[in-house]
């Protein structure tokens, strides 16, 4: 049997949910569940904000104007946030859309965009990004959404970081012909990961990420990666090894 129900609608709503409230979708959710859907006054729906675990819905109101959900009972307790940080180069949109969609189903807990010397995408629409991030959880049973945080320089970015933190840092010159052995054998630390634009980290940069304490310099293999194939499969490393695949 699988562990959650995903037969039964799921829409992220805003506010506050608890049992016996009631509370209005969004006008996005509106059109989803009437028009989209073409659910009526007593249908039921799974709803979540990422803050009250997720709870079981009834429309009790559904009209030309709104669509009322009165909330039943909660189906799961909410999650912590998870530690895993990931960081990025921007790229083009639809990738962009992608890479910001598989972060969410791959469990990071905060997600960055990350301006390098070499990146060709300058501009982030941030909105379009937490957006993407609303529908991976919805589509995905996720209940703890990640951070979402605006565009920041490289050397920001890597002042900002939590120097407890240990970063893994993709790099194609690494000599690491094991990636899960070296993951597993690191200290016990929180992981940030960051995946560089498609030309590559420029070398100032490099050497500024290997000069820090608590650092991996993971590689991805004997081929080269897109910067997206590259974040999915670092991602998925970090779980397997020290998160919470294991």
């Amino acid at each position: 049997m699988a562990r959650y129900d995903f037969r039964t609608p799921r829409l992220y709503i805003s506010g506050d949910l608890v049992e016996g409230g009631e509370v209005s979708p969004a006008e996005a959710g509106i059109h989803y569940l009437r028009n989209v859907l073409r659910l009526s006054a007593g249908a039921e729906v799974q709803v979540f904000n990422g803050r009250d675990g997720e709870w079981l819905a009834r429309l009790a109101t559904v009209s030309k104007r709104e669509i009322r959900l009165e909330i039943l009972h909660r189906l799961r307790p909410q999650p912590q946030p998870s530690p895993l940080h990931y960081a990025f180069a921007p790229i083009k949109h639809a990738r962009l859309d992608f890479v910001v969609e598989k972060a969410v189903e791959l469990g990071a807990g905060r997600i960055t965009p990350v301006i390098t010397q070499h990146t060709q995408v300058a501009r982030v629409n941030i909105e379009r990004m937490r957006a993407n991030v609303i529908e991976a959880a919805e589509q995905c049973g996720v209940l703890a959404l990640p951070e979402t945080e605006d565009i920041i320089s490289f050397a920001g970015w890597l002042t900002a970081v939590d120097p407890q933190r240990t970063i893994v840092f993709c790099d194609e010159d690494a000599e690491v012909s094991d990636p899960l052995r070296a993951l597993r054998e690191a200290p016990d630390a929180a992981f940030t990961l960051i995946v560089g634009p498609e030309g590559g980290f420029h070398p100032k940069e490099r050497e500024a990420i290997i000069a820090r304490n608590g650092v991996i310099r993971l590689s991805l293999g004997p081929r080269i990666l897109r910067a997206d194939t590259a974040a999915v499969a670092a991602l998925a490393l970090l779980q397997a090894a020290r998160g919470d695949w294991r």
